[in-house]
């Protein structure tokens, strides 16, 4: 078996583009991977393709083989774009190897420790503030509606679910986004007072309609200096999370914030490879370590995981993207002993399952672990190209 060629698709999928990577053979079976490349990554596609020349004629069932090469072709820029071109191929590896041999991808590893996920709902309420158009349902405004969208998680069956922090914009609730650059905050993140009142209010009412048993994360992602997190901490403190998440590239920042919290603190999903997390994990700055497996490949995560586990750390996948990294994410939780839950997005566009041949499986909050050959699903081209992107 010989690996014949790349090629990368694109998707319209509202607010962002769905990927697909498909890597072809001489004997006509195929591997797929997602990736991302509306998260601070364009250009990745040309990299992907670059990357991949090296491997024409390659035999694509030695993943380790591959892996290790495609290594010696980035080492001088070893994150980054170039980890994700790296995960991209290697993910697509994985599901023809499993395909060739007939199996799910997570038995080439010894198999799944587990068969159904504890899920969160993530996102939630988020989206419907931010993209009512793209999901194709009505604006998210005021902190009734805000209750009664925790309210339906927790009626569907959902355990856990996460939220990001929210400020209002002429009496609507809007995200605070100013690690991005989109909202009052911006460029120096200093803490916004009126934001820590909003956000006082938005869990409580969160609360009320997920009820006393809901598990609520909330994500900060970089909108914060550690003098804004620590304030956040503070205020944050009476609202029983299940985690805060933020991200900060800075280990002994975040581990003083760790141990002001008293509460579980998750980071990571901005992370690449063992080397970048074991600073993390050495300066105890992680109650849970987010591992993204479309950024870093399940071959890397697996080790991420294994590192993790050896400080008694338990992981969770970031997972936000479309149904086929649902399932890369869903082989790689079900393969690592120290799983804390899984992240999927149920908020989405309408069209997102047809992206698809198989779409996941969710029973009482929980995601079933795909049992087919390879990842499990596979891609619809012609579903792809009925969703043009203009870039």
């Amino acid at each position: 078996m010989k690996i014949t060629g790349f090629k990368v698709l694109h998707a319209a999928s509202g607010w962002r583009v769905t990927s697909f990577l498909k890597v072809e053979t001489a004997c006509g079976v195929v591997g797929w991977s997602e990736f991302s490349e509306s998260v601070g990554t364009r250009g990745l596609s040309a990299t992907i393709l670059a990357l991949g020349e090296r491997l024409i004629g390659h035999d694509p069932r030695l993943v380790e083989r591959a892996a290790v090469e495609l290594h010696t072709m980035v080492v001088p820029a070893w994150s980054g774009i170039n980890q994700h071109a790296v995960a991209a191929i290697v993910n697509a590896l994985l599901d023809i190897k499993g395909k060739d041999l007939g199996v799910p991808v997570h038995a080439l590893f010894g198999g799944a420790v587990r068969d159904r996920l504890p899920l969160y709902w993530s996102h939630c309420a988020t989206y419907r503030v931010r993209y009512p158009d793209s999901l194709g349902v009505p604006a998210l405004t005021d902190f009734d509606q805000l209750q009664d969208a925790a309210a339906e998680a927790a009626r569907r069956g959902f355990r856990a679910l996460k939220t990001n922090i929210m400020m209002l914009e002429d009496g609507r609730l809007a995200n605070y986004r100013a690690g991005f650059g989109s909202t009052p905050g911006y460029p120096a993140l200093n803490p916004v007072p009126e934001v820590f009142r909003v956000l006082d209010q938005q869990l409580e009412v969160m609360r009320a309609g997920a009820g006393p048993d809901m598990e609520i994360m909330l994500d900060a992602n970089f909108n914060f200096r550690p003098e804004g997190y620590l304030q956040l901490i503070r205020a944050v403190r009476p609202h029983n999370l299940a985690w805060l998440e933020l991200d900060c590239y800075d280990p002994d920042a975040v581990a003083r914030m760790r141990q002001e919290a008293g509460f579980p603190i998750a980071t990571g999903e901005s992370l690449y490879a063992r080397r970048s997390y074991r600073p993390f994990l050495e300066a105890g700055a992680m109650d849970v370590a987010v591992v993204d497996v479309l950024w870093n490949g399940v071959l890397e995560g697996l080790k991420i995981a294994a590192l993790a586990d050896a400080h008694e750390i338990n992981v969770a996948p970031h997972n936000f993207y479309g149904h086929l990294a649902d399932h890369i994410s869903a082989h790689f939780a079900a393969m690592i002993p120290n799983l804390r839950i899984m992240e999927m997005d149920i908020d989405d566009v309408p069209w997102k399952g047809e992206f698809v041949t198989h779409q996941p499986v969710i029973t009482e909050g929980h995601l079933m672990v795909p049992q087919r050959p390879g990842w499990g699903t596979d891609v619809d081209e012609a579903a792809v190209a009925r969703h043009p992107v203009t870039w």
